[in-house]
């Protein structure tokens, strides 16, 4: 159910969106992900229990974001960031010591994250998008993810929407921090009154982005709302003064 418990304000100058969870999702689960690969290393695993124990190691990790990191480190740290999660996950279900290599794997599983197989674009977005532009609002990405999110913004045919993208490990602060909500901002020369955030996290996104005086709103891809305000199943029930 849509909330309709304020009314709509002036339309935004810029609208901010979350990548993961609002943009596009993972195909079937992050575990059947990593069932496929590892696979293809002769490692057999079940997707459930990979999903269930990939999402406590990923909730137990430090922000990904590296402050003060210069740029040409930037790659090879978020390659290790995510190792680290990988090999927690294998080494807790048992299955580490079944590879020959897990850094051959590994390579191969960071690849296939970067290509556009395992993710899904939600079927509101490109028409929602698309009409925001045509309303002359600026769009950009603002996201807790690596620069792999270059080329699947691309193999997902969503880059051409977006006038900026800023992600946590390129900018040294993570959603909620308000330091990356004005990052964004700056790029635009907006101010927070004139900007909006849409993302599916409540701590993350609309929380942060309300923190800076940056109107946050919600969707749920998967979950029921809870009665937050400012909250939607999806992105075309969001409405534009």
């Amino acid at each position: 159910m849509i909330n309709l418990e304020h009314s709509a304000p002036e339309k935004p100058r810029v609208i901010f969106l979350d990548a993961v969870g609002t943009l596009f999702g993972v195909r079937h689960s992050v575990g059947e992900a990593y069932r496929i690969i590892a696979d293809q290393f002769g490692v057999k695993a079940e997707a459930e229990i990979l999903d269930k124990v990939f999402f406590q190691c990923f909730l137990a990790s430090p922000s990904m974001a590296f402050p003060g990191a210069e740029p040409n480190e930037i790659p090879k740290l978020e390659f290790e960031w995510w190792k680290a999660i990988a090999e927690q996950t294998f080494k807790i279900v048992g299955l580490y010591d079944n590879f020959t290599d897990f850094s051959v794997f590994f390579q191969a599983l960071y690849s296939y994250f970067e290509t556009e197989k395992p993710w899904f674009v939600y079927a509101d977005v490109p028409p929602q998008l698309k009409y925001w532009q045509e309303q002359g609002i600026e769009l950009g990405v603002l996201s807790n993810f690596d620069s792999r999110l270059y080329p699947v913004l691309e193999a997902l045919n969503l880059a051409d929407f977006f006038k900026s993208v800023t992600i946590s490990t390129e900018v040294g602060a993570a959603k909620p921090s308000s330091e990356i909500f004005q990052i964004a901002l700056n790029k635009h020369q907006c101010s927070p009154e004139e900007a909006w955030h849409i993302g599916d996290s409540l701590k993350a996104d609309y929380q942060g982005a309300k923190a800076l005086g940056i109107r946050g709103i919600l969707v749920h891809r998967q979950e029921p709302p809870n009665g937050i305000l400012d909250e939607y199943e999806s992105l075309e029930q969001i409405p534009i003064s």
